[in-house]
């Protein structure tokens, strides 16, 4: 692993509301990407506006970029933030295989979930990317609550308990920078196809049943990929199913 990279702003904060929020905020003075790292957060939130909770000694960081690209592919950065992830918790001495990745954008850590992803994008007058906001969570020293979770939900461990392996937050950042750096890289550089290989290549569940939970419905079936566009593709018996967005059960 290499060291910060280039042109890449770092700003670490004793405590704001939320990272993606501060995000927001300073985005459009920023004349480059930067990470924001709290060290404590009063207002968190997960996907579909859920509350996050953040033991103390956790990971909570955004990165605000400007990737070139429209709306679509922006989103694309959740596959690259996974990776980067993945990364990251091998350069701090996780094993490998102890590590999966859950589709849309959790990492899981001997089955349980240790990180989260967020992604949010911030518009331009003519509807494109200004900026694009990546949030990540990480259980570091603690998991929340089974009790704060939806039924059926994986399982929250945390890299102490789960891995043995102690890493503050600052610490943490440092890796996670230059792994995204890296990813992005290659994203930028070669499109999203080596991306969902190297993505698949670590999948949770991948040729087993799972279940999509969408607003209106359940989908149960085998998951045989994930296509060009990020979607998770499942072997129903009424044929292949193509899902954007979904909760994951397994």
């Amino acid at each position: 692993m290499t060291g910060w990279p280039e042109g890449v702003g770092r700003r670490v904060l004793a405590e704001t509301d939320s990272t993606m929020a501060e995000a927001a905020r300073i985005a459009p003075g920023l004349g480059g990407p930067e990470w924001i790292l709290a060290l404590r957060q009063t207002a968190a939130r997960g996907r579909r506006g859920r509350a996050w909770a953040m033991p103390e000694g956790n990971f909570a960081a955004s990165l605000v970029m400007r990737p070139a690209c429209g709306p679509a592919e922006a989103a694309l950065r959740s596959f690259v933030a996974a990776l980067a992830l993945r990364d990251a918790f091998v350069a701090a001495g996780v094993a490998g295989g102890d590590l999966a990745l859950k589709w849309p954008n959790d990492v899981l850590l001997k089955g349980g979930k240790v990180a989260g992803i967020l992604l949010e994008s911030l518009s331009d007058a003519r509807g494109g990317v200004a900026h694009l906001v990546v949030g990540i969570g990480v259980n570091l020293a603690g998991a929340p609550p089974a009790s704060s979770l939806e039924p059926g939900a994986v399982p929250p461990v945390s890299l102490r308990a789960d891995g043995g392996i102690e890493i503050g937050p600052e610490a943490f950042l440092d890796l996670l920078a230059a792994a995204f750096d890296a990813r992005e890289r290659q994203m930028t550089t070669w499109g999203f196809e080596p991306v969902r290989r190297a993505w698949l290549a670590h999948a949770a569940r991948l040729g087993e049943t799972i279940t999509a939970r969408l607003p209106r419905e359940e989908i149960a079936g085998v998951f045989r990929d994930v296509d060009g566009a990020g979607n998770l593709v499942l072997e129903t018996p009424q044929g292949r199913k193509a899902i954007a967005a979904a909760e994951i059960f397994f």
